[in-house]
């Protein structure tokens, strides 16, 4: 297992542009049965493409697991990656599930931003997705249609 991670113990170099390719993975040992994986990452900074002023966010990443699962030091270095990234927050939000779901072809996965108000809105964007043909589409389809978005 270790052998696969590239980034740990190593001096930490924050990328200043987005940079997907920091994402690494790991063997799930646990296959056999579905469990939540919950991501709670509350200092995500981008750019406002339009105006360039900074947007804050707690960003919430919730996966079931199939093969593969992502190293949260890498997940980390990525998702700083956004620093100077200009994106609206509805785009960042995708971004991570597309980049996600590339990286280890969860069962499931849903992305969550709860991002800081700017001139008196707060925006909440949602994602996930379901790998199609299984329950877990169906499972996506249901928290879709009933997400609350607080």
């Amino acid at each position: 297992m270790v052998n696969e991670l590239h980034l740990l113990g190593k001096k930490t170099e924050y990328r200043q542009t987005y940079a997907p390719e920091v994402l690494e993975t790991f063997a799930n040992k646990h296959t056999e049965r579905d469990y939540w994986v919950h991501f709670d990452c509350p200092e995500f900074t981008s750019l406002c493409p339009v105006t360039g002023q900074p947007d804050f966010a707690t960003i919430y990443i919730d996966y079931l697991p199939d093969v593969r699962m992502v190293e949260s030091k890498s997940l980390k270095l990525y998702l700083f990656s956004f620093r100077n990234h200009g994106a609206f927050h509805e785009e960042c939000v995708n971004m991570i599930m597309k980049d996600l779901i590339a990286l280890m072809d969860p069962r499931y996965i849903e992305v969550t931003g709860r991002f800081s108000p700017r001139g008196g809105i707060s925006i909440y964007p949602y994602c996930n997705y379901g790998r199609p043909g299984t329950d877990y589409e169906a499972l996506a389809r249901q928290r879709l249609f009933t997400h609350q978005g607080r």
